[in-house]
């Protein structure tokens, strides 16, 4: 059973050991928390790249002490040949390809919110890039043990994947699917891991990666090219905000479905829900998961084609209306059909007061499969997740998808700072919403609170249903309250990769660091 990690001197959770181990590695030789965050990226890129690449995006919400809250909204734009009609010249009239050349059509973020982040540490002695990505350079190198969750997904995704350029021969061994304990070496990403400690990391923008990668990409119908490369930058943004009584929580900006999450918490607190794990605690939540979605489904986009700032959505007057709408005893049908999605979080808490919340993805499992031989990168398919129709997340040349990744981070009344998150698409605001009323509201310990069977509305991981699912560690008689109350339940394995993984970080007033994983991955809290 995994135990809450505790220390002075910094915590790290991360859902791949691996990166737990190199993120605590710079903590424990003076780093900050976003200096071991880059490390960890860079390593869990390389040991986890069914979930995670770097060639997806990322987002990062900082906490300084004595600075505002910052988020760094690392989201790549869509390629400036990337238009409705590019598509529908191509045949694609209903939808945008979710795999291969075409389904790779936005630039990919993370590298340029490592580097922002970087650019914010500025009390402890700061390690070189180079420094930072040795530990996943040797690791690329010498050869991961593949896991059973990027076994079973090469295995389930094979099918899609597997006549996708670059794909077999760099995930698959001998042709084959590399069991769970074989070792796959990544030399071309150890290579490029490499040339980003000595050029830097804008070199992946402006430099011979980004020669090579706007090439290959362009051979094999992607819409990018090194224009749209070199016109990207990250974003320094001031974090969305909601009050409950626990204290502010915070999420990221649009295009993100931040909004949603602090939409749910902020529903919630006005259901005046007293006591946790029983039928008005899990329907409460569920109930305002639909409230939240109905909306975000509706008008979120990329804040440039908004009605209206996704901070309108968590005024006060705006939450009562919506939680006005919840009905106690009974479930709101749901017919929603969400969208797919991969990706992990992490969190770190320093010696010196600062936290990280972070996430990084590259949408779908190996994003498009597009892998570059020369370079061992593979492209998130992000830009699959526009729309071909008219509203806030229409494709247009230079604009940012609809991102299902969400960082949190609360800053509760008691003076503790909470960062926290999960992967899993559109689960990843419901799991968030479970663990922070366990433990924020209810006073569950930190670990127990992750551990704790979990609930999804709809599908992810490539689910097909829409309905309300389960882990079977559930008290039977409050399963049957919420079927009572008109929940279409399936119930699902008692620790299910479809709930997430996640994970959690807390810094005390006295400073002593906490932090946990998910037993439903394959990390530690160090």
């Amino acid at each position: 059973m995994l135990q809450t990690a505790l220390a002075f001197n910094g915590t790290f959770t991360a859902p791949h050991r691996e990166a737990a181990y190199a993120g605590r590695r710079i903590l424990d030789e003076g780093g900050t928390a976003m200096e071991a965050m880059v490390a960890a990226a860079a390593m869990i890129a390389v040991v986890y790249p069914h979930m995670n690449g770097i060639g997806g995006d990322g987002f990062w919400l900082v906490h300084r002490p004595g600075k505002p809250l910052t988020g760094i909204s690392a989201c790549g734009q869509a390629a400036g040949l990337a238009t409705v009609d590019w598509y529908r010249d191509r045949g694609h009239v209903a939808a945008i390809p979710t795999r291969n050349g075409e389904a790779a059509l936005t630039v990919p973020g993370t590298i340029g919110g490592w580097d922002m982040a970087l650019s914010m540490v500025d009390n402890a002695k700061r390690f070189s890039v180079s420094e930072l990505v040795s530990a996943a350079v040797a690791k690329a190198r010498d050869g991961i043990a593949v896991t059973a969750n990027q076994s079973i997904c090469t295995l389930d995704k094979l099918h899609e994947l597997a006549g996708v350029a670059g794909f077999a021969e760099t995930y698959l061994i001998d042709g084959k699917i590399p069991p769970a304990g074989a070792r796959l070496r990544q030399s071309r990403l150890a290579d490029t891991l490499e040339e980003l400690g000595r050029k830097g990391l804008r070199s992946y923008y402006d430099g011979d990666l980004a020669q090579s990668h706007a090439a290959f990409l362009e051979r094999n119908g992607s819409p990018l090219r090194v224009e749209d490369f070199r016109h990207y930058a990250p974003r320094e943004v001031t974090p969305l905000s909601v009050t409950t009584r626990e204290g502010t929580l915070h999420n990221m900006v649009a295009p993100t479905q931040g909004v949603a999450s602090l939409m749910i918490l902020g529903l919630f607190d006005r259901l005046q829900i007293e006591t946790g794990e029983g039928y008005d605690h899990i329907h409460g939540l569920i109930e305002a998961t639909k409230q939240a979605f109905i909306k975000r489904n509706r008008d979120l986009g990329d804040p440039a084609t908004m009605t209206a700032d996704a901070q309108t959505w968590l005024e006060a007057k705006a939450l009562d209306n919506l939680a006005a709408r919840i009905d106690m005893n009974r479930a709101l049908q749901w017919p929603y059909k969400p969208a797919e999605g991969d990706t992990i979080w992490m969190g770190a808490a320093d010696r010196y007061g600062n936290v990280v919340s972070f996430i990084q993805s590259v949408y779908w499992e190996f994003g498009s499969g597009l892998t570059c031989p020369e370079t061992g990168v593979f492209f998130q398919n992000r830009g699959a997740g526009f729309s071909l129709a008219e509203g806030p997340n229409q494709l247009q040349p230079g604009k940012r998808p609809f991102h299902t990744l969400n960082p949190a981070f609360a800053k509760l009344a008691d003076g503790r700072v909470m960062a926290y998150g999960t992967m899993g698409g559109e689960g990843q605001p419901q799991t968030q919403a479970a663990i922070f009323t366990r433990h924020a509201r209810f006073g569950m310990p930190l670990q127990e609170a992750i551990t704790a069977p979990r609930w999804l509305l709809g599908r992810t991981w490539g689910a097909s249903s829409t309905n309300l699912k389960l882990e079977s560690r559930f008290d039977t008689a409050l399963v049957e309250k919420l079927k009572t109350a008109g929940h279409d339940i399936e119930m699902i394995a008692p620790f299910s990769d479809l709930c997430g993984h996640a994970g959690a970080v807390v810094l005390h007033p006295n400073g002593l660091c906490e932090a946990a994983a998910d037993p439903r991955s394959d990390g530690a809290a160090l």
